[in-house]
């Protein structure tokens, strides 16, 4: 969408508070103008919290000063599965060509694999939508979140509550995800969905014993228009091909921006890391914003 979009660690920053989506999908991170402003505020809401049990007893570096140290000899990764059908070719030119910055600047560009991105989106939206249903069922407006007004009884207000407070994109994530886990279909979907999540992290371990970092298109094509895509969620689930599989393996990520396209709609470059490095992937997602802004 024309920011910088940081998705740190599975873990890095504490959950405690947030209203639960999908409980081993939920990243917390920040939308800013800028990659420094993305490692200030990181360097503030990163760290160990005692209130959230997921949260990793990891040291905090200082991001902010990792950023300004020089990206030459970092191998960047570029998978084929993610430059196949379906990239827009606007899109593709400016991945291409912010490829090219980082390479100019010093990094290795390293051809690599990940052969199970294909079963990414049916995977993740078995995952998300299953736990949506799982923690949403909890839901109540009683001590946060959106609370109906004006009901007689608290049963009443409960029913309210998530009739309103639900749009529907959540209603119908938390039906896919009640059917997946229903008698007779939880193995079939949700722990299959499971195993191939398995498979998906096993791609990118064996990536990063070649690479620093994996360099990607953020979604297939330009940014659309705001409800554009509600009538056809399929569509709209199809641009998150590039995204959730990082989300997936619980991974650091950043969507930077890398160009518009002839309708002056922009488009994002994506840069995932190992496990906890936020330092490499910020660095690169800087080094990359000073470069194309000369």
């Amino acid at each position: 969408c024309g920011v910088v979009g940081l998705m740190p660690t599975y873990g890095r920053v504490s959950r405690y508070g947030l209203i639960a989506f999908a409980s081993s999908l939920d990243h917390i991170g920040p939308l800013t103008k800028t990659v420094k402003d993305a490692a200030l505020l990181l360097s503030v809401i990163a760290g160990r919290d005692p209130m959230d049990s997921t949260s990793a007893n990891v040291p905090v570096p200082d991001y902010v000063q990792e950023i300004g140290k020089p990206v030459k000899g970092l191998r960047l990764g570029v998978p084929k599965e993610y430059f196949g059908e379906g990239l827009d070719a606007e899109v593709r030119s400016a991945v291409e060509g912010a490829i090219q910055k980082l390479a100019e600047a010093g990094c290795e560009v390293v051809p690599v694999s990940l052969p199970h991105t294909p079963y990414a989106i049916p995977t993740y939206y078995l995952v998300a939508t299953a736990e949506a249903s799982s923690n949403l069922a909890r839901y109540d407006g009683v001590r946060y979140g959106y609370r109906a007004s004006g009901a007689a009884a608290l049963s009443e207000m409960y029913r309210r509550t998530r009739d309103e407070g639900f749009g529907a994109e959540v209603k119908r994530r938390i039906m896919l995800g009640t059917y997946a886990l229903s008698a007779g279909y939880y193995d079939a979907y949700y722990l299959k969905a499971q195993r191939v999540r398995t498979l998906l992290t096993r791609d990118f371990d064996q990536a990063f014993t070649m690479v620093d970092a994996i360099v990607t298109p953020t979604t297939p094509t330009p940014a659309f228009r705001l409800g554009e895509k509600t009538d056809d969620p399929l569509a709209m689930y199809l641009n998150d091909i590039y995204t959730v599989t990082g989300d997936l393996v619980g991974v650091p990520g950043i969507s930077v921006p890398c160009g518009r396209s002839r309708e002056g709609l922009p488009i994002g470059l994506q840069i995932l890391g190992r496990h906890f490095d936020e330092p490499t992937v910020l660095r690169l997602a800087h080094a990359y914003e000073h470069a194309s802004a000369q």
